[in-house]
């Protein structure tokens, strides 16, 4: 139990990080820290569930409503990744911190190097051409930042209104194949279309191409505004606009005609036609999809948007992991694929050398080079989780004391 000398200096903690980072918002802080936590469910399920291993936990003819709602409620990351990006990148813009388009430039540069470069060993545990390359989410918000960091130069209502358009309508160009570009379809496959190419002998996939997913963080950047004016009128605002993204989402879905590329379906039972009707499409993301997970995102940002972090030990922990999300994101890849390597050593012994080593067949590795059965049930699966948090949670806490008290220019690059 915390002694009233602990609380103590972790209010005062708060409070001079808050001091000391006047352009942070803590209900920003809160959703990121939330998104975080469920984002490593997510990745722990991919070492750990032996579902992950042998198919698709949103697949109606296999699934549970368990496994279903596990990897469908980590959905909401993505698109709250991107729109908190867009809004961090209005308040940098407006906090007097220097020339935003050339930082987003070099943020997002970084953060594509350190997914081809580091994210490829806490995936992999190596650099082997043999494995591909997964152009994931770090991948996805560096190249959209790169793009934004031009964006921002055109009026923020015009951006606003671009962005929703491109939301809703990127579908439309999902005519044009990426074989259509020749030599070029691997671009075409980076900018809109969900596949693979080789490049110098290498399979490069992409599972975030860049539309929609640059339209989703230039719609944070329109939402900014909202943050410096009144309380009650942004929460207001971001109530009506999570409505409107859920109100699009339900009449996308009962018309059944556009906005994904799988309709729903009446199943066996009331419980799986409303896992169908939910069931959208992240690869790509749909305009159905996004609306869903952003109606989400604004419902909370308006919701933690009168909670006062510092003041509750719960939101303070939370808010820790979403004020250092690239370090946290690193750090949680790298300790659940140690414990699912663990795990494997404690299951078949020194025999797991022939293959703990290799790619989990959850991210295309080869499965016949695994046991049979490989991985463990959910309750591990959710047992693995809570102890990546905890093993994480001190660490990212140092690193959030180190960013509030120092100044140094490469922190804000973390």
């Amino acid at each position: 139990m915390a002694t009233h000398g602990q609380d103590q200096r972790s209010n005062t903690f708060a409070v001079r990080a808050e001091a000391q980072r006047p352009d942070r918002i803590g209900s920003i802080d809160l959703l990121r820290g939330i998104v975080m936590i469920v984002m490593a469910l997510d990745h722990v399920r991919d070492f750990i569930h032996q579902v992950a291993m042998a198919g698709s936990p949103t697949d109606l003819s296999t699934t549970t409503a368990w496994v279903f709602g596990t990897r469908w409620i980590t959905h909401v990351c993505a698109p709250a990744f991107a729109l908190t990006a867009g809004l961090g990148a209005y308040l940098g813009a407006h906090s007097g911190k220097g020339r935003v388009p050339r930082f987003l430039v070099m943020r997002g540069l970084w953060l594509m190097l350190i997914e081809l470069l580091v994210m490829r060993i806490a995936l992999y545990f190596s650099w082997s051409p043999e494995s591909p390359v997964l152009l994931l989410v770090l991948w996805s918000l560096g190249l959209s930042m790169v793009v934004l960091a031009g964006l921002i130069r055109i009026p923020i209502r015009v951006l606003g209104v671009v962005a929703v358009a491109t939301i809703l309508l990127h579908p439309l160009l999902d005519g044009i194949p990426a074989s259509a570009f020749g030599a070029c379809a691997g671009l075409w496959n980076i900018v809109h279309q969900v596949g693979a190419f080789s490049l110098g002998g290498v399979t490069v996939v992409t599972p975030y191409p860049l539309v929609p997913w640059v339209a989703v963080m230039a719609l944070g950047f329109a939402l900014g505004p909202l943050f410096h004016g009144p309380p009650e009128g942004r929460r207001r605002r971001l109530w009506m606009l999570g409505g409107i993204a859920l109100a699009g989402f339900t009449a996308m879905r009962l018309l059944n005609l556009y906005g994904d590329p799988v309709p729903w379906r009446a199943q066996a039972t009331p419980l799986f036609t409303i896992l169908s009707f939910l069931n959208t499409s992240k690869y790509p993301a749909s305009p159905a999809f996004l609306l869903m997970t952003l109606s989400f995102s604004l419902f909370l940002l308006a919701a933690f948007d009168r909670v006062k972090p510092a003041a509750h030990a719960a939101t303070r922990l939370v808010r820790v992991f979403g004020q250092v999300p690239l370090f946290f994101y690193v750090l949680h890849f790298f300790l659940a694929h140690a414990i699912a390597s663990g795990l494997a050593f404690l299951s078949y012994g020194p025999s797991a050398l022939d293959f703990v080593l290799l790619p989990y067949p959850s991210i295309g590795g080869p499965a016949d080079r695994f046991p049979p059965g490989f991985g463990h049930d959910l309750e591990t699966t959710y047992l693995t989780w809570g102890v990546v948090l905890i093993l994480c949670y001190p660490l990212c806490r140092w690193f959030a004391g180190v960013k509030s008290r120092r100044g140094h220019w490469w922190l804000r690059y973390l």
